[in-house]
C-alpha cells in the first residue's frame, strides 16, 4: 500500500488504526539502535534511514539525488515490512538473522532478499531488530555498497 506521506510520523498517521502502534515501537526500535550518521525521513514511499548526502555525497547510484538508501519499513496489505539492505548484501548478516529468529519468535521466518514480513504485528521481534540495527555503520554500509558497485 503506498501512503502520501511528507514524514515518518504523517506515514504512521496514515496506515490503519490497529497497526499504528506496532509502528510507533518499530520505529522507536530502529532510531535507538541505529548507529550515528544515518537519517530519518520519508523514501520510496516508505518510512526510511539512509546515508546523508553529506556523508556520502554520491547518493545512490540509481538516483544520485536521493540518499544512498540502507532500511525502511512500510505497512503492506497483510504485512508490515522491514526492508533491510544489509541482510541482502552482507552474507553474514543474513546468515546470522536466519540463525537467530526462532530464538525470538515462534512463528515462521517469511523472508525474501531484503524484505521481512510480519503477518502478526503484535509478534515482531523488536529486539531481534535492535540487534540488527547495531550490526552496520555508515562508513560500513557506504564500503559495503561502494564494492558491489565496483562489481558490475
Amino acid at each position: 500500500m503506498q501512503y502520501k506521506a511528507t514524514s515518518p510520523e504523517d506515514y504512521i498517521s496514515q496506515v490503519p488504526e490497529e497497526r499504528q502502534n506496532a509502528l510507533k515501537t518499530l520505529r522507536q526500535t530502529i532510531k535507538d539502535n541505529l548507529p550515528v550518521g544515518f537519517e530519518e525521513g520519508i523514501q520510496y514511499g516508505m518510512v526510511g534511514y539512509y546515508v546523508p548526502h553529506s556523508l556520502y555525497p554520491n547518493g545512490y547510484h540509481c538516483t544520485p539525488e536521493e540518499p544512498l538508501p540502507f532500511m525502511s519499513f512500510a505497512s503492506q496489505k497483510n504485512s508490515i515490512n522491514l526492508y533491510h539492505s544489509g541482510i541482502y548484501a552482507v552474507p553474514e548478516i543474513h546468515e546470522w538473522f536466519v540463525k537467530e529468529y526462532p530464538k525470538y519468535s515462534k512463528y515462521k521466518l517469511d523472508m525474501g532478499k531484503s524484505c521481512i514480513r510480519f503477518k502478526r504485528i503484535d509478534d515482531i521481534p523488536m529486539q531481534l531488530i535492535a540487534e540488527l540495527c547495531r550490526k552496520m555503520t555508515p562508513d560500513a554500509w557506504i564500503s559495503v555498497y561502494e564494492n558491489a558497485l565496483k562489481k558490475k
